[in-house]
C-alpha cells in the first residue's frame, strides 16, 4: 500500500514552474513528447548528451570557445564533457546583474541581520581578485579558506573563480591537524582566515590555529586574514571584476570525504560540471525563480556550502547564517526565516528531529508569510519528520528530502516542485542522473532495497583525486563493486512510482539472518520514542559465528535507562523494522559520535568494538565531538578486559 500524499502541487505552481517550461521547451524544439517528469528523467538518462546539451542551451550558458562535442565517451571513470569549451563560473553569477539588487542576506551571532546588493558583491570579489593576484596566484594555483559562512567568503571564493585560482575551505572550527589533513595535500599559495568566530554565545580567537597553520603549510606564500570576531573588514584596494575564460574541466574547488580513517579523500570538481550540474539543481529541481530568497544551514566546511553559493546563478538571492543553530534555543533559525524572509529554507534531517522533540513550533511568534519550502539532507528524514513539518508550517509548505553527496556536489535524488510528495520517501531522481538500485549481482531493482549505483556519467563527478596521480584510489572508491558503474555506499529503494527511500550506508548494513537492513531504518523506529534523543547501531561478530548487535541510546534529560523503556524500544524495533532486528543489548551512552558534518560514526565504533585502538579507527580533528568517541573506546576496552 502507498504512503499516504502529505504534499501537493497546485496547478499554478505545476504551470508556474521552471522545470514545466524547460520540458514545454523541449517538446517544441526537439519535436518530443514528454508528459510529465517521469518521462523527463527517462529522456535525460537515455539522451544523456542530447539532456546536457539542453542545459547547455536553455540556460544560455556562454563560452568564449564553443565545444567540439558534449561527450567524449560514456564509461566510467573517463568521461570527458563538453571539450574545447572555455568559460567562467564566475561570470555566470555575475552575469546581467542589477547592482542595486540583494544578492546576499546574512546574519550570526557576531552580526545581526544585513543585505549585500549584487555591486557590493561584485565589488569585493575584484578586490580579492587583485589581492590573490597581487600575492601571485595565478590559474591553477590552490587558494585555502579557514572561512565561515558569512559574505565575505562567497566574495572571496568568486574572486578566486574568476582569475581561474582552485578553492578549498574549512569551517574555523576544525581543529588544526584536521585542516593541515585537507588542505597540506593540496599545496595552497595563499591562506585566507579569520581571527577568530563567535559560536553558542561564546568566543574563539583562532590566532593560534592559524599560526599554527602557517608553520604547517609551507607553501602558502600570504596570509590575509579577516578581523572577522574584531567586526573588523579586510582593507583590500578597489579593482574591476574580470573573468578568465577557462577550460570547461579547469579546476573550480577541492572538497573533502569525512576522513574519520586515513587521509580525507581530496575531491576535485571542474568549472563547467558544477556550472551545468548547480544550474540544473538550483533552476529546475529547487525552482529557485526572481523574488525567492534561499538559505541552507551549513559551514564551510561541507559541499552544502558550495551547493548554496551555486543558488546565485538562479535569479533568487541566498541567506546565509553562521553560528549555533540551537543557541539560545532552536528557534534561531526559524527566527532568522522569519526576518529574512527566507522562501526555501534548507537544514538537515536531524534538525527537524531536534524541533520535533523539543516541541518547537516554528509559526508561534512568527509570521513565516514568504516561507514556501522546507528542504532536508545530510540522513534520510524519517515520517515523523514528515508529519512534523506539515503539522507545523501547513500543507502548502513543500517539504523536499534530499541525498547526494560531497562526491557531486549535488543531490541526486530528491525534490521536483511538480510532484507530489509521498511521506517518508523522496520524490524521484534528478534529471540526467541514472541512479539505480543493483542487487549483488549487478541487477537492477525496482521496490527492493540494493546499492546505490549512478550508472551513467555526469559532469559533476570528480575529475580526480587530488595526488591520486594514476587514478587508482579514484577507481577503487567507487569503481570497484560495479566496475564502469558508481557505487555510493548508500542502500536505495526505487518504488514503481519512481520515488526513492533512502535505508543508510550500506557499509554499517546490519544483517541478522539473512535479512539484511539498512541502520537508518532502526534509527527511524528509536528516535520514533520521546525518551530518545539520538542513537547508534552496531552488529559485532563473534568468535562463534554468531554476532551481538547492540544499540547505545542516548536520553532525554540524562534519563535512567531501565528495564521496562529497554523492552519499550526493543518492542518498537520488533513492530516497525523485523524480529531478527530486535538488538541483543540496549546501553545508554552520553553521546554519538559524529564526523564534523554530522554523520554517524558506526563503523569506526563497530572497529573499536572489534579491538581496534582507537587512533586506528578515527582522526580526533575530523570529529564533532571527540569525547563521545572516547566514552566508546573506554567502554570497548572495559568489555575486553
Amino acid at each position: 500500500m502507498n504512503p499516504p500524499i502529505v504534499w501537493e502541487p497546485s496547478s499554478e505552481r505545476i504551470a508556474s514552474a521552471t522545470i514545466t517550461r524547460y520540458r514545454e521547451w523541449l517538446n517544441s524544439t526537439r519535436g518530443l513528447q514528454l508528459e510529465g517528469y517521469h518521462d523527463l528523467w527517462q529522456w535525460s538518462v537515455d539522451e544523456l548528451e542530447s539532456f546536457w546539451a539542453s542545459i547547455w542551451e536553455f540556460f544560455e550558458v556562454e563560452a568564449s570557445e564553443a565545444p567540439a562535442s558534449v561527450l567524449t565517451t560514456r564509461e566510467m571513470p573517463g568521461a570527458e564533457w563538453f571539450p574545447g569549451a572555455r568559460l567562467s563560473y564566475a561570470q555566470h553569477v555575475f552575469r546581467n546583474r542589477d547592482d542595486s539588487e540583494v544578492a546576499i542576506r546574512h546574519a550570526s551571532e557576531l552580526r545581526p541581520l544585513g543585505e549585500w546588493t549584487w555591486g557590493e558583491l561584485r565589488a569585493r570579489a575584484g578586490a580579492v581578485a587583485a589581492a590573490l593576484q597581487e600575492a601571485g596566484v595565478v590559474a591553477g594555483d590552490r587558494v585555502a579558506a579557514y572561512l565561515p559562512n558569512i559574505p565575505e567568503t562567497v566574495a572571496a571564493f568568486l574572486g578566486c573563480a574568476s582569475i581561474g585560482a582552485t578553492w578549498s575551505s574549512c569551517a574555523p572550527e576544525f581543529g588544526v591537524r584536521s585542516v593541515v589533513d585537507r588542505f597540506a595535500q593540496i599545496e595552497p599559495k595563499v591562506l585566507l582566515a579569520v581571527d577568530g568566530y563567535r559560536y553558542g554565545g561564546k568566543d574563539f580567537d583562532r590566532s593560534d590555529a592559524v599560526a599554527a597553520l602557517q608553520r604547517e603549510l609551507p607553501t602558502v606564500e600570504r596570509t590575509l586574514v579577516l578581523p572577522y570576531l574584531e567586526g573588523g573588514d579586510w582593507e583590500l584596494p578597489a579593482a574591476q571584476l574580470e573573468f578568465a575564460q577557462l577550460p570547461f574541466d579547469h579546476p573550480l574547488w577541492v572538497l573533502y570525504s569525512s576522513g574519520t580513517t586515513g587521509l580525507p579523500k581530496a575531491i576535485v570538481h571542474g568549472q563547467g560540471g558544477i556550472l551545468l550540474e548547480h544550474l540544473k539543481k538550483l533552476r529546475l529541481h529547487l525552482d529557485a525563480r526572481a523574488g525567492d530568497r534561499v538559505f541552507w544551514f551549513t559551514t564551510t566546511g561541507w559541499m552544502m556550502w558550495n551547493f548554496l553559493v551555486g543558488g546565485l546563478l538562479s535569479e533568487a538571492s541566498i541567506v546565509l547564517f553562521d553560528g549555533n543553530p540551537a543557541y539560545p534555543n532552536l528557534g534561531t533559525l526559524w527566527d532568522l526565516a522569519d526576518a529574512a524572509g527566507i522562501t526555501c529554507f534548507g537544514t538537515s534531517a536531524g534538525y527537524i528531529a531536534s524541533c520535533q522533540k523539543e516541541g518547537i513550533e516554528p509559526r508561534a511568534g512568527r509570521e513565516l508569510s514568504r516561507l514556501d519550502s522546507v528542504g532536508s539532507t545530510g540522513s534520510p528524514l524519517a515520517p515523523e519528520g514528515f508529519d512534523w513539518v506539515r503539522d507545523q508550517l501547513g500543507e502548502d509548505v513543500w517539504l523536499f528530502s534530499t541525498s547526494g553527496g560531497t562526491d557531486v556536489c549535488t543531490a541526486f535524488v530528491g525534490g521536483v516542485p511538480t510532484l507530489p510528495v509521498y511521506r517518508g520517501e523522496l520524490q524521484a531522481r534528478a534529471l540526467g542522473a541514472k541512479v539505480e538500485a543493483w542487487s549483488e549481482d549487478g541487477q537492477p531493482l525496482v521496490g527492493e532495497v540494493g546499492e546505490l549505483v549512478i550508472a551513467e556519467p555526469m559532469p559533476s563527478m570528480p575529475l580526480y583525486l587530488w595526488g591520486d596521480e594514476d587514478g587508482s584510489r579514484y577507481r577503487e572508491s567507487y569503481f570497484s563493486t560495479f566496475p564502469g558503474v558508481w557505487r555510493h555506499g548508500d542502500w536505495i529503494e526505487i518504488t514503481e512510482r519512481g520515488t526513492a527511500i533512502i535505508t543508510g550506508r550500506s557499509d554499517a548494513t546490519i544483517n541478522r539472518g539473512g535479512v539484511r537492513m539498512g541502520t537508518s531504518e532502526l534509527y527511524r523506529a528509536v528516535l520514533g520514542l520521546d525518551e530518545v534523543l539520538d542513537a547508534l547501531v552496531v552488529d559485532i561478530p563473534l568468535p562463534d559465528g554468531s554476532s551481538r548487535m547492540t544499540l547505545f541510546v542516548v536520553l532525554r534529560g540524562g534519563g535512567e535507562l531501565d528495564d521496562e523503556l529497554a523492552a519499550v524500544i526493543r518492542r518498537r524495533i520488533r513492530e516497525d523494522c523485523s524480529p531478527r532486528h530486535v538488538p541483543d543489548e540496549v546501553l545508554a551512552a552520553p553521546e554519538i559520535p559524529r564526523t564534523l558534518s554530522g554523520k554517524i560514526l558506526e563503523v569506526p565504533v563497530k572497529r573499536l568494538l572489534t579491538g581496534a585502538e582507537m587512533d586506528e579507527v578515527a582522526s580526533r580533528d575530523s570529529l564533532a565531538n571527540p569525547a563521545a568517541l572516547d566514552w566508546f573506546a573506554r567502554f570497548a576496552a572495559e568489555r575486553a578486559s
